[in-house]
């Protein structure tokens, strides 16, 4: 009695729950920001989390919306190889996100 419990125990601590981790982006974010930001995705979804990408538009940013899907399709070919993009970016009111899951370990 005493050791299933202990096992169902230790079968608890070892799983992992799936967290959906948010990294805030502008249209204009610089080159050295830009890096800083992957190596936290490229963190996040290492660990098992999931990414969510916000890219966050103001002002007269919003007539230049390529411009935030190009970087959200740079973002994805730089994390090919850790993760697979789960939903494509997509335009919600002032903001385009897109979420990231890690790829499936052998």
């Amino acid at each position: 009695m005493f050791d299933l419990k202990q096992k169902q125990k230790d079968a608890k601590k070892k799983q992992h729950q799936v967290q959906v981790k948010e990294i805030k982006l502008r249209p204009a974010t610089d080159v050295g920001d830009y890096q800083v930001k992957l190596r936290a995705i490229l963190k996040f979804l290492e660990e098992g989390n999931k990414v969510k990408i916000t890219l966050r538009f103001r002002g007269r940013e919003m007539a230049h919306q390529q411009l935030g899907l190009a970087q959200l399709q740079k973002i994805e070919v730089d994390v090919a190889e850790f993760g697979v993009v789960e939903q494509a970016p997509k335009m919600e009111g002032r903001q385009m996100g897109m979420l990231l899951g890690p790829k499936k370990k052998k």
